[in-house]
Order: C-alpha cells, then structure tokens, then sequence
C-alpha cells in the first residue's frame, strides 16, 4: 500500500462494481418497462409537463433538453446495455479513462431519469444509487489498485445510511424505543415478502429482540467502520447480514443490496483469502497523476458537500431521505421513522354494465405486488422495483399522496390503456373498457394461524369507507382524460 492506492481491496472493488453494474442493469430495465406509462409523454405525470414548469437548473436532465417515449427508451436501453458490459467485466478490459468514462455515463443517464421522475423516483434508494454510482467513477479499474480515499468515502456513505437510519428510528416513533415496533412492520410495510406472514407470526419476545439487535447494528456497529481492520470488516459483516434479514422479510427494491455492497467495500480482501480460494492480487501499474489529481478533487467535493448531512444527523429535526443538491450528492438516508399500526389498502373495481344498481357486479383489478387478493401469497420482486405497487401503499395512508396521479390512472383504466394495464397483473376487462371504476379502502391484516388453516387466506380485510366514488371517462378532469384507444 502507498499513500494513495491499496491493494488488499482488489477484490472488494471487483465484487462491488460488478453488483453495482447489475443494480443499474435492474434500475435501467425498470424504467424502460415502466416510464411510459408512468412518465411518459402520455403517461400519468408526463415528463413535457413537468419540464415545462420545472427549470433545468433544479433538476439538470438530458430530457429538458429533448424528450420523446422513444428517446427516453434509448437512454434507458443504452444505460441498461453499458450496465451489463460493467456487469460482463468491460470497463477492466478498456483504459482507465475510458472505463471512468463508462461509469460517469451510467451516473449521467440515471440521473436524468430521476430527476424528471417526479413521485415515482422519490425514493432513498435512487439518491443512494446515484450517490454510490457517483464514487464509482473514481474507484478505478484493474489498470491500478483501489484509491484509498475514495474507499473511505464509501465507508462514509455506508455509515450515513444506517446511521441515519438508526437515528431516525429513535427520534422518531416511540415504539422504536419500546421495541415493539415489529409487532406491526411486516403486516404494515409498503410491499410484503412471501416470508412476511411468517415474521409476523415471530413470538413477540423476538421481535423485540430484533429491534434491539436492529438499534445495535445501525447505531453502534457503524462506528466500528471506521476503525483498522479486521474489526471494520466484522462490522461490515454485521451490517451484511443485518441487511439480507430485512431482503427475507419484504420487497425494499435495491436499497438493501446497494447497502451490502457497500458493506462489502469495507471487507479487506486478505481476510476472504483465509477462508475462500481467492488468487493472489495481480500487479497494479502506478496510478497516473491525473488520475490522483481527479480522485483528490472529488474527494475534496464529496468532503465539502459532507457539512450538510453531517449538520442533519446532529440535528433534532432531521430530515429522512433527502438530497441537498440537484446532483443527488452526499444526501441523508432513512427509513420507518413511524410504523403504521394498520395497513389500509385501495382497492380498485371495474364494471361493465351501463346502469348502476344495488345488484351491480364489481370486478377487481389486481396488482403484481400490493396486496389484493386475500388468498394470494406475497411474491418477492425486489431488488425489481414496483413503482405504482409502492405508490398505491402511500395513496392507502393519505389520498394527498396520489393526488397528482389518481385520477389519470383512473382515465387510463376506463379506456384500457395498454401501457397501463401491463403494470398490473390482471385487467377483469380484456375485452372492452369498464363503463364505470371506483375505489375502496379496505383494512388488511394478516391472518392468524388458525385462519389460515381454516380458509387457506393469507390476510383477512374489511371495508372501511369507500376511497373513490363510481366514475364514468365523462366524469373524469378533461386534463386528465385520455383518448379510447383505436380497435
């Protein structure tokens, strides 16, 4: 090791990069699959009318400068084919410059899809993946051993992210600090897992034994980070495997494998050489002076922007997933500052008979992970990303939350819009347009045990009120009204 670079990393940065190339190629598929209907030019919060009332200085995108469907689906077809080259192990087989070169324009294409992603890209984990995608221009390839500095500033962000997750927890919803809080969370989180019912069904003793465990491992064992080895390592495994229970117990998209792999940059590499038959490092060239001249100026940057988030974790009123510049650089992290106690879903319904009657059959439009269908099991999507699932989970605990997206999503459904219907699972109406859609909101729970041999039904709902009277197209915002597609 020299001042600048360190060799017993190689193989933390080979097995990072090429995770983090694989969180892209999944970030990229998503918004190919999803954007139209979500963004797009004729989508639910489309991406020209945000444009034209949002500048470009606060939120700098290559679709301020041009946007069609078609070339928004290059940018996420050529993000997602630069991903899986990374992915393939490309940017070791190409110079430095070039390689940097690949991983800034990974950052540059991403960025531009959450920066006109309006609601649907509000999430921790797209700051996160661009923060970390970011440092990962400055990791270098195998023309030179990993920087140190920049090693250090993973170590930096991994801390915030469960640091300030910890805090959070603690500053905010009382049952953190009683530790009772996952007598609730896995029936109330936004998209259960199919192993949720059966963290729930944990005895309570260990429940409150994992909040415990949980305040330990995001409150003391990120500071162990920041010691010599091995015991930075440990903690590193520690978070690790803190991180694949919460992956067993629901859908968090790529925010928990974005998080190992950050944990697994602090492994030192001659430690897996005790227990794994790893190969030798190979011989690294030293790193040329451009190269440290430009990791020492992002390094400078990223320790500058630093004074923000670090000011917000000692503050008592610290902000959750928030990003102090349009770059998404250095931001805060957070999650469940307060744990709902009941799970209130929306269920969506279509008719096809002209007239409404007291007798009038409603069918159900099902969605791909939200809960629905009281006897279907949860699936396991993430790291695959539901955006319209996770909102539906918002519009259950307050209808401000999908005011800007509702209502077309309504109009889409009452013409049958293509794009639209293929983010669901099933459409009851294959054939032709529901006359007439309306909204419930249900109370779910899980089912005990009892219940669950005796109907085979994994939740259990009540009507609470209705979410969303019977309306006709006619009846729908002309704003938000689409055009019935053609025969």
């Amino acid at each position: 090791m020299d001042w600048f670079t360190s060799t017993d990393y190689w193989l933390s940065r080979l097995v990072f990069q090429r995770g983090l190339a694989a969180v892209y190629l999944i970030a990229f598929l998503v918004a190919v699959r999803q954007g139209p209907a979500l963004i797009g030019a004729r989508g639910l919060t489309p991406v020209p009318r945000f444009v034209a009332r949002v500048p470009f200085r606060e939120s700098p995108s290559l679709f301020h400068l041009h946007y069609t469907d078609r070339f928004f689906g290059v940018c996420g077809w050529l993000g997602a084919a630069l991903a899986a080259a990374v992915l393939a192990g490309a940017a070791d087989r190409v110079p430095l410059a070039a390689a940097m070169a690949v991983w800034l324009v990974l950052w540059l294409l991403y960025l531009s899809i959450v920066n006109v992603g309006q609601v649907w890209y509000g999430f921790g984990w797209e700051s996160l993946l661009l923060e970390t995608g970011f440092l990962a221009v400055f990791l270098g390839n195998a023309d030179t051993a990993p920087p140190v500095l920049v090693l250090w500033l993973l170590r930096w962000l991994l801390f915030r992210v469960e640091f300030g997750a910890g805090l959070i927890k603690i500053r905010g919803d009382r049952c953190w600090r009683q530790l009772t809080c996952l007598y609730y969370h896995h029936e109330t989180q936004p998209m259960p897992g199919p192993l949720s019912w059966w963290f729930h069904h944990l005895p309570k003793p260990l429940h409150r034994a994992e909040t415990a465990a949980n305040h330990v491992a995001q409150l003391v064992v990120p500071l162990a980070l920041f010691t010599p080895q091995p015991v930075a390592a440990v903690a590193a495994g520690i978070i690790v495997v803190t991180q694949l229970w919460l992956v067993a117990s629901g859908n968090f998209s790529w925010l928990n494998w974005l998080t190992i792999l950050l944990a697994l940059s602090a492994v030192d590499g001659r430690l897996a050489a005790t227990v794994l038959p790893v190969p030798d490092p190979p011989e690294f060239a030293a790193p040329p002076a451009w190269y440290q001249g430009v990791v020492l100026a992002a390094t400078a940057l990223v320790v500058v922007l630093s004074y923000w988030p670090a000011r917000n974790l000692l503050s008592g009123r610290q902000l959750m997933n928030y990003s102090f510049n349009p770059l998404h650089l250095v931001n805060t992290y957070g999650a469940f500052g307060s744990v709902n106690r009941t799970r209130q879903e929306v269920v969506i319904e279509g008719t096809d008979e002209p007239v409404l009657t007291p007798a009038t059959v409603w069918k159900e439009y099902e969605f791909r992970g939200k809960p629905g269908d009281v006897r279907r099991l949860p699936r396991q999507f993430a790291p695959y990303h539901l955006r319209l699932d996770w909102m539906m989970w918002f519009a259950g605990i307050s209808p401000a939350y999908a005011g800007s997206w509702f209502s077309p999503l309504v109009a889409k459904l009452l013409v049958n819009d293509r794009a639209t219907l293929k983010l669901l699972r099933v459409c009851p109406f294959p054939d032709a347009p529901p006359s007439h859609v309306r909204a419930r909101l249900y109370v779910y729970r899980f089912t005990t045990r009892q219940e669950r041999r005796a109907s085979g039904d994994w939740w259990h709902r009540t009507l609470l009120t209705e979410f969303l009277p019977p309306v006709r197209l006619e009846n729908v915002d002309p704003a938000d009204r689409p055009h019935r597609p053609r025969p």
